[in-house]
């Protein structure tokens, strides 16, 4: 059965059998729709309704790939970087025992890579960002929390359909579920407020911003994260807060993004 490039339920643990595609009628208008790695719900629906082992969403160009495991949890690029990398490190093939992400790659996937000697290096959103530092520091595994995941050994970008082997590699070899594989992974609260500005000024001279900032660090400590930034094509201030406590996630978030509302206006 193709694969490409919508969605597919795996029936079996043993993998190859009983393929079924899902969405994957394309009439030239309907890419994506309500399927798809954008719209999971469908296939979480489907893996649950037909009790498949597991669920593979790609999108419209195939280049990322997501997952639904049997008990319907959802499988992101983060689970799936850390099932990479500790497979790639057992098998003495992760040079540096170093994995490239994104700064937003969740909280929970740097400290479950540090819990195996994994170091985990942050770069901006956008997989050519991550591509870039892997070819400088020679890594093996990079990728971003929205299923773009580059294995430099087989490719220079992200393959839905690469992604979707090396996972199911992993799950014969090790002879675990997707279940069991990503239960590592503690996914942390984390909210993204998008603030529509006037102007453009740096943040680091907006010190009311900076308070709220500052606030919000020191109250999550190591157990969190502040990241704010501009839009590179848009007017817009991007807050995103991550921490173990999701009402203060979504306190300081808000706090941080009305001072920005307030600083630099909003349209």
């Amino acid at each position: 059965s193709t694969l490409f490039p919508y969605t597919t339920l795996f029936r079996s643990e043993k993998l190859g059998a009983h393929v079924h595609a899902i969405g994957a009628s394309p009439n030239g208008r309907n890419i994506n729709l309500n399927c798809g790695s954008l719209h999971l719900d469908s296939l979480r629906d489907a893996v649950l309704r037909e009790r498949a082992g597991l669920g593979v969403a790609f999108d419209g160009d195939a280049d990322r790939a997501l997952f639904v495991s049997g008990s319907g949890r959802i499988v992101d690029g983060d689970a799936v970087l850390l099932i990479a990398a500790r497979h790639l490190k057992e098998e003495g093939k992760l040079p540096g025992d170093v994995v490239v992400a994104t700064v937003m790659s969740n909280l929970g996937l740097e400290r479950a890579l540090t819990a195996h000697g994994i170091k985990l290096v942050r770069m901006p959103v956008g997989d050519k960002y991550v591509l870039e530092e892997m070819l400088r520091i020679g890594a093996a595994l990079g990728g971003e929390q929205s299923g773009h995941v580059i294995f430099h050994e087989w490719a220079t970008t992200g393959d839905g359909m690469l992604t979707a082997l090396r996972v199911f590699e992993v799950m014969t070899t090790s002879g675990a579920t997707l279940d069991e594989l990503a239960s590592e992974m503690e996914v942390y609260p984390q909210k993204l407020v998008n603030v529509r500005v006037k102007e453009r000024k740096p943040l680091d001279k907006l010190p009311a911003v900076q308070d709220e900032i500052r606030a919000a660090e020191s109250a999550f400590g190591a157990s969190g994260r502040v990241l704010v930034r501009f839009s590179g094509t848009e007017p817009l201030a991007r807050v995103m807060v991550e921490g173990a406590d999701a009402s203060m996630v979504d306190d300081f978030s808000n706090r941080i993004a009305a001072r920005i509302r307030s600083e630099l206006g909003e349209n």
